[in-house]
């Protein structure tokens, strides 16, 4: 059995194995001197106001042409490897032999439907997680420079590893989307019985749960940490939205999440930018005077950094409790009930185990009946029958 699943799966395998080395062989390549420029930077020995060397080395680290391509590049194949692993891999590991009419055929073999059902999702579904956490690996490895900096240097801050577009693409929250992905893809094409809707079904659930777990589920897993300080605002490093609020940037707090940045007045309400003269008709000098003057405050919503391995955790024991269960449990009961059982029709009453040898499922087919030389058959007891 697990010689078939290979040979049925050694497209995939190879073409997993293709794009594992040569992430490999490009971030082996790279890696090593981003590296060396990180403990270059004397960020490696830095024990405390490591600020200013975290910035020199984001900022030549973002001004080579290569490193912000192969950060982005690796984020980037995290998320869309579970996704591929739920349409390619998962949704037409049954729906295939359904609509091939093979599943009769391999069912009626000397392997029961459960072993198939077992060696078939538990081989390809190891293959699949061990993909995703040797390329989450991998891309944690090269990244490693990166996040202990802080994270990749943007408009309003760092990406962090434990900000939501990256905190998927490290440690072995991989492992969990891919194993979710390829049991919901499984789950769907048995459901629906035909490859094309499941994989775009699979598709757009894997997709859902990426995009709405970290900012509708994550952010409650555990109660955040709030800050409140003092903060001088700067309109040309501070953000405007569209009520006029502003946000300063956060900084000092390395590999934190932040989840909410507001700036309050010192009676606790959100500071609006008013609509007063030092900042309409004058200088942006005049207009940071008259802020300087209003005793604004900052407060800050954010997840510490050390909590980043805690919610990993968590992120993985959430992916095995989605996780439909492996076949003898009640979905594995649906998934082979998903087709009419053969034995169905049959009456009920005492069993002759002789007479049904070949109708269980994992017995092999009966013997087509002995016929005689002129042409009339003859069954098991030897009485000859009319042609």
């Amino acid at each position: 059995m697990i010689w078939l699943t290979w040979r049925q799966f050694r497209v995939q395998t190879a073409v997993a194995a293709a794009a594992l080395a040569a992430f490999a062989v490009i971030l082996g390549v790279t890696g090593p001197d981003l590296a060396h420029a990180y403990a270059a930077s004397g960020l490696a020995s830095c024990r405390a106001n490591c600020s200013s060397l975290a910035s020199t080395f984001l900022s030549q680290m973002k001004s080579d042409a290569v490193y912000p391509l192969l950060y982005f590049a690796g984020g980037a194949a995290l998320y869309l490897t579970p996704a591929l692993i739920g349409i390619f891999w998962g949704a037409p590991l049954i729906t295939r032999e359904l609509e091939a009419g093979t599943l009769r055929l391999a069912w009626n073999q000397s392997v029961t439907r459960t072993r198939w059902m077992a060696v078939k999702l538990g081989l390809i579904g190891l293959v699949a997680m061990a993909t995703a956490g040797l390329l989450s690996l991998m891309v944690t490895w090269w990244s490693g420079p990166i996040d202990q900096a802080g994270g990749f240097p943007v408009t309003m801050g760092q990406l962090s590893r434990f900000s939501p577009l990256v905190f998927d693409a490290r440690g072995f929250a991989p492992v969990g989307y891919a194993a979710f992905a390829f049991t919901l893809g499984v789950t769907v094409g048995v459901l629906t019985r035909r490859t094309v809707p499941a994989m775009a079904i699979a598709l757009a659930c894997v997709a859902i749960v990426q995009l709405g777990w970290p900012t509708v589920v994550r952010p409650h897993l555990i109660p955040p940490a709030t800050a409140t300080s003092a903060v001088s605002v700067n309109l040309s490093t501070a953000r405007v939205g569209h009520e006029g609020e502003l946000a300063v940037p956060v900084t000092g707090m390395p590999g934190a999440w932040i989840i909410s940045n507001q700036t309050i007045t010192a009676s606790g309400k959100v500071f609006v930018l008013p609509d007063v003269a030092a900042c309409n008709t004058g200088t942006q000098q005049q207009c940071n005077g008259f802020l300087a003057s209003q005793h604004l405050r900052r407060q800050i919503t954010y997840q510490p950094a050390s909590r980043f391995w805690a919610f990993q955790a968590m992120r993985q024991r959430s992916s095995q409790s989605s996780r439909s269960p492996w076949p003898g449990s009640a979905s594995g009961g649906s998934a082979q009930g998903a087709w009419p059982d053969r034995n169905a029709s049959q009456p009920s009453g005492p069993r002759n185990p002789r007479s049904e040898k070949g109708t269980e499922p994992g017995d092999r087919c009966a013997p087509w009946p002995r016929r005689d030389p002129r042409g009339r058959s003859a069954d098991s007891a030897g009485n000859r029958q009319p042609p």
